[in-house]
């Protein structure tokens, strides 16, 4: 039996952390003994403890900001481990755990080793001479990589022109199990929510779900929020997720005097019911891979109001289901925002029927079952020699 390991760095909620872990528990157990190793402090770590039938190696070593002791220390403790552990199969997500975890994998003499892109960790707000370098990074790990999976065609492309790949490179969806979010909240326990949120039986009520991070923008959020609230006093805003930036969210909410008219909500595990009293769901990331809470969002059926990066627009297909805009466009998203809370019924039941019809490609089975049919391959290629042709 394969010994496949998963390496991630904070089992925070988030996209790439939630895949990880559903990947590893569900794998086929007639072909593959499941590992995870992932670093300390996150929401989703007691989850993993829980899952009886994966072995579960938290690394505290193993942070998520870049210090070069810390990391250096993480790579001995890594390969250690790897070579204790014996997978046949490492696949890496995120960026920290993506270039410790292949180096590691390497020297431990993995024979195959993976990694997903949820997203580049080079992104905008950084300055240049440090992209250059995390790019050339990048690219070093790249000669070490078997193969690469990528979450939207967007990644794809930008990889391709830094050099990192060429056709060592799959597109796999990090996909969401539809079914929690198409199951209809009665109206007690809707209007139970949409009360805590501050949200009256005449209120219309946007909100998002993210981490307080730059990456996810929630300072654009606010700024949003105060200009759509300025032309529509009868909305109200919620904010799911915390991180931090929070203190800097808080102030801003202050200094706009709108304490009483946009309630941040913490981190809740009700989301699906959540999206449900939603009239519109609004994300303002700078940067994204493929972002799973426009999945979430398309399989309620809320229309969406997004910035245009990443994946975003292999998601949001067409205006019945949401409108994009570019990120930062405070203005542009207040307005897209408005227009979506101004729509006729007729145009929400286009919306959720559109939405009804999330590709398969989406499901999150789909995408272990391409994870599987990854390793499969690779693994032949490996015994035998010889380059499968497999289509995924």
């Amino acid at each position: 039996m394969d010994v496949v390991c998963h390496i991630i760095t904070k089992l925070e909620l988030g996209g790439a952390q939630e895949v990880a872990l559903y990947a590893v528990s569900h794998l086929d157990r007639s072909k593959y003994r499941p590992v995870l190793i992932a670093g300390p402090g996150g929401l989703l770590t007691d989850d993993a403890r829980r899952l009886s039938h994966v072995d579960v190696r938290i690394l505290p070593e193993l942070g998520r900001s870049i210090r070069l002791v810390g990391d250096l220390a993480a790579l001995v403790k890594l390969t250690t481990l790897l070579r204790r552990l014996r997978p046949t199969v490492v696949h890496t997500h995120s960026s920290k755990a993506g270039i410790l975890g292949r180096w590691a994998a390497w020297m431990a003499g993995v024979p195959v080793i993976v990694h997903t892109i949820h997203g580049y960790g080079i992104t905008p707000a950084q300055p240049r001479w440090l992209q250059r370098l995390l790019v050339m990074i990048e690219r070093f790990t790249g000669w070490i990589t078997t193969h690469w999976i990528a979450v939207s065609q967007a990644d794809i492309r930008k990889g391709r022109s830094w050099g990192l790949f060429h056709d060592n490179v799959v597109l796999v969806r990090p996909g969401i199990d539809p079914q929690p979010f198409q199951r209809a909240v009665d109206r007690g326990e809707r209007e139970r929510i949409r009360r805590e949120f501050g949200a009256q039986a005449t209120t219309q009520l946007v909100g998002s779900v993210a981490c307080f991070k730059p990456q996810k923008a929630p300072e654009d959020f606010i700024a949003v929020a105060h200009r759509v609230m300025t032309a529509r006093p009868d909305v109200r805003f919620v904010l799911v997720g915390d991180g931090e930036l929070r203190p800097r969210v808080e102030a801003l909410i202050a200094r706009y005097g709108i304490q009483d008219r946009v309630h941040l909500a913490g981190w809740r595990r009700d989301v699906p019911a959540i999206m449900h009293v939603l009239d519109t769901f609004l994300l303002t990331s700078h940067w994204e891979g493929l972002p799973r809470v426009l999945l979430e969002a398309r399989a309620v059926g809320v229309p969406v109001v997004a910035t245009n990066v990443g994946g975003a627009d292999e998601v949001i297909v067409d205006q019945a289901v949401g409108e994009l805009c570019q990120a930062g466009d405070i203005q542009g998203l207040a307005d897209a925002v408005i227009r979506r809370l101004s729509r006729e019924t007729e145009s929400s039941d286009v919306c959720l029927a559109k939405s009804s019809r999330l590709p398969q490609e989406f499901y999150i089975d789909e995408t272990v079952r391409q994870y599987e049919q990854i390793y499969e391959r690779l693994l032949t290629e490996h015994r035998t020699g010889v380059v499968a042709q497999t289509v995924l």
